[in-house]
């Protein structure tokens, strides 16, 4: 099982240097792995909810490039980008750049988005049935972009006229997808199956954490449903206060098959302690 660290965007954490400083920091730490939020607005809150009165949004893509310049190990990524708000070709081009900068240690993260209002406020389509439809077409897009061969495609959402895009990544067969989403919806399990990893959240998300006995109905459902037989990854995300997952039920989320454990934290001095502490092998 590997560790790693999820960090927002926003508020304290929209200074890019300090997400470098948090991201350096843990890779000297002996973690795995360093993914951050990707927004556009600062998530809203209603009064006495979590991360009331946070402002100010840091550019995910230009925090990565700062992260993969400062860092040699550690995987990065999104957790997640939603997608269907963004260019298939100009998404392909930036993470093609991004993980041969990285030296092959991208993971894109690739969900629906929520809220809906950051589709909204710019008039995007904020339907979650077309924004599924939209994300399904959009991966398949990116990943044709990143084979560096013509493509030549005309769908209901992105249309692309014989272009070839390159450079290609330095991970082959493709830049590992991750699907985020709710835990609750079997669809997403489905979207989860056709990629390379899957990160399913409580819908008490951020506080709330899934269980391994949850974790193993998951695995077990999408596993079922895979139609390669490359390596898969399945991401818990833990609670922002750190207590959970439980050090001592880490054996039971493994034993789940859970590969990844993603610890939160949205208070700049708690990170710096948590990463210190490094990661509870």
């Amino acid at each position: 099982m590997k560790f790693g660290l999820l960090l927002p965007t926003q508020g304290p954490f929209a200074d890019v240097p300090l997400l470098v400083s948090l991201a350096h920091d843990a890779e000297a730490a002996g973690w795995d792995g360093v993914f951050i939020w990707d927004e556009l607005l600062a998530v809203a809150a209603e009064p006495g909810q979590w991360l009331e009165g946070w402002h100010g949004v840091a550019d995910s893509w230009v925090a990565l490039t700062a992260i993969a310049a400062a860092t040699e190990r550690v995987r990065i990524g999104t957790l997640v980008s939603p997608v269907a708000r963004a260019r298939p070709e100009t998404f392909a081009l930036q993470t093609a750049t991004l993980d041969r900068f990285s030296n092959g240690r991208l993971v894109v993260g690739a969900g629906l988005g929520n809220p809906p209002d950051q589709f909204s406020a710019f008039g995007h389509d904020s339907d979650l049935r077309v924004r599924a439809a939209m994300v399904d077409e959009f991966l398949e897009l990116v990943t044709r972009f990143w084979t560096g061969d013509p493509v030549d495609h005309h769908g209901e959402y992105y249309q692309a006229n014989n272009v070839t895009l390159r450079p290609t990544p330095l991970q082959q067969p493709r830049i590992p997808i991750w699907i985020g989403a709710d835990s609750g919806n079997r669809t997403p399990r489905h979207r989860g199956a056709r990629w390379d990893g899957f990160a399913p959240v409580s819908k008490s998300w951020p506080y709330g954490v899934l269980t391994a006995d949850a974790y193993r109905e998951i695995v077990s459902d999408v596993l079922a449903r895979r139609e390669g037989d490359g390596p898969f990854d399945f991401i818990a995300v833990g609670n922002p206060d750190g207590t959970e997952p439980r050090d001592d039920e880490l054996d039971e989320y493994e034993a789940a098959g859970v590969t990844w454990i993603l610890g939160q934290t949205f208070d700049t001095d708690d990170a710096r302690e948590r990463i210190g502490e490094g990661p509870p092998r």
